[in-house]
């Protein structure tokens, strides 16, 4: 299969780019900077750039027929409620929410075609709740309604679409916005019933289930892989 995959050059996309790749699948990534040794074909762009992003989306579709995709770029912008700008709330829903409906919508014609395709969203456990995330649990919130609303959408051809939500995990992304040592990364960890982050690659796992595993029975739904987090905070 050939899966293409957004933020691909850092942590959880990096992660799965590889486990696909060493699965025997294609894989065409994209984000701001290259990564050292990406297992695939590997483009640079700045993805906040909608014009930039939409000709490259264009230009990938044509190349590659893709049956599967991660929409996993992210842009957190954290903030107490009074300290939010309508910039950064923009951005942050940009980066998360407006760059999944694009490059969706590239892949979409190919999947309909084929009457087959896999759509998953990198969401994460903020859904829930957390303090100074209000741009971007509104976001990944945004996600999860995506998930739901575009799997009854597109059931009928054969495209499944999910979302895998994390709870902390060790990427650059996490570090930067709760350092070792920080109150925000201790409430994080005292949060998790297994008292640790996650790794990448545990995360990676999940993905691969959902764009290349034996899943083509689930959609709609929402994977919390977050070390018990969302235990006893979510309905059934």
């Amino acid at each position: 299969m050939k899966i293409l995959i957004t933020g691909a050059s850092k942590g959880i996309g990096l992660a799965t780019s590889k486990m696909l790749h060493d699965d025997g699948h294609e894989v065409v990534g994209i984000a701001r900077t290259q990564p050292n040794d990406f297992p695939g074909t590997f483009h640079c762009i700045d993805l906040s750039d909608e014009k930039a992003r939409g000709r490259l989306l264009k230009k990938l579709v044509a190349e590659h027929k893709f049956d599967g995709l991660l929409n996993n770029v992210g842009l957190v912008n954290p903030a107490p409620l009074e300290e939010i700008t309508l910039e950064d709330f923009d951005a942050c829903v940009d980066m998360n929410l407006r760059v999944s409906i694009q490059a969706t919508q590239a892949v979409l014609p190919h999947m309909k075609e084929q009457r087959q395709g896999r759509i998953v969203f990198t969401s994460s456990m903020v859904v829930a709740g957390v303090p100074y995330r209000t741009s971007y649990s509104a976001a990944k919130a945004g996600m999860v309604s995506f998930t739901r609303s575009w799997a009854l959408e597109l059931a009928a051809y054969g495209i499944t679409v999910n979302a895998v939500a994390p709870g902390p995990v060790e990427t650059e992304l996490f570090n930067t916005n709760n350092p070792p040592g920080s109150e925000s990364r201790q409430r994080y960890i005292d949060g998790v019933p297994m008292k640790r982050v996650g790794l990448p690659e545990e995360l990676a796992a999940a993905n691969c289930y959902f764009l290349v595993g034996q899943s083509g029975f689930t959609t709609g739904q929402t994977l919390f892989v977050d070390g018990g987090y969302m235990t006893g905070k979510s309905a059934l």
